[in-house]
């Protein structure tokens, strides 16, 4: 209320006052021209009757012309001060605490989601796949003992087909969650593992010096396999490349391949999801894919300082 009372009161005499200025500063620049004709000119207390009497008054003019910018600066200035103290008091630090309270809940989510999916990827690893390999040993056994052409052999052996499917469900399932390599030898590794499995051909380039906080890895990697997994479900490319590189201390991952384009985060390709995840960590996704092609993936990721 104070403000407004303010604005419509204050306001428009200070700002009244500087298009007064304004207006006497443009007199005296044209008061040569408006005495010629030998008639009294005012110029606010003074008055001059020919352009001679008139040329001092054209110099102070042209002095207050590189002032004036000075001026409006000023009187803005004073108008932002008050409008900050009467608008924003208390609210810029309240607002500035939340924003870093909500970073690092995020970061504190970030951190207990990785820990979480390598919790499920250990267990899963070192619980169920073992009894699961055990299974399949003791039903590969018991399909040794029995006559292949009986009913209880055909049906240990369709058990242990069964199995065997399974245990390599299990073990893309696994690989998915976090990949061992990933854990292991790092990013560059993981990269080339994933390109050997895509069903389309992948070249990988990677440049990157030692190891990455295991979420930006993470990241850059679930984000590099959903791309190549929409690059031979949805674009009918025969080739596909895959590079990534630190520059001032952001890590770049590029997806490109030949496909035919026109990937559109709206036909539900997952993009929207890469792009959130990758939103997670304060990165951002960009993407172009005109019709016809080349489709070209790029994320950029904030890179703490490499760990050898």
């Amino acid at each position: 209320m104070v403000y407004a009372c303010l604005l419509v009161t204050v306001a428009p005499i200070l700002y009244g006052a500087l298009l007064m200025v304004v207006l006497l500063d443009i007199g005296l620049v044209l008061s040569p021209l408006l005495a010629r004709d030998g008639s009294p000119v005012a110029l606010g207390l003074v008055e001059v009757s020919n352009p001679g009497e008139a040329v001092p008054y054209t110099l102070a003019g042209l002095a207050l012309c590189c002032a004036l910018p000075y001026l409006a600066a000023l009187l803005a200035g004073a108008h932002g001060a008050v409008a900050r103290a009467l608008l924003g008091h208390g609210s810029g630090e309240r607002l500035r605490a939340e924003l870093v309270e909500v970073a690092r809940s995020r970061a504190r989510l970030v951190d207990a989601f990785e820990a979480e999916r390598r919790r499920i990827e250990r267990d899963l690893h070192d619980g169920a796949q073992q009894r699961l390999i055990g299974l399949t040993l003791q039903l590969g056994l018991a399909r040794m003992d029995l006559p292949s052409g009986s009913a209880a052999g055909r049906s240990v052996a369709n058990a242990h087909e069964e199995a065997k499917l399974l245990m390599d469900e299990l073990r893309e399932l696994i690989r998915g969650i976090h990949p061992r390599v990933l854990t292991d030898r790092g990013l560059a590794a993981a990269l080339g593992e994933l390109a050997d499995r895509s069903p389309v051909a992948v070249d990988v380039r990677a440049d990157l010096p030692g190891r990455l906080p295991a979420h930006e890895e993470g990241t850059a990697y679930f984000v590099a396999a959903e791309a190549l997994a929409n690059v031979a479900k949805h674009s009918g490319a025969g080739r596909a490349s895959v590079s990534a590189h630190v520059d001032d201390d952001v890590l770049v991952v590029e997806i490109e391949d030949d496909g035919h384009g026109g990937a559109d985060p709206a036909r539900g390709t997952g993009l929207t999801g890469l792009a959130d995840r990758v939103a997670v960590i304060d990165g951002r996704m960009l993407l172009s894919s005109p019709a016809g092609g080349p489709t070209l993936l790029r994320v950029e990721l904030p890179c703490s300082r490499p760990s050898e």
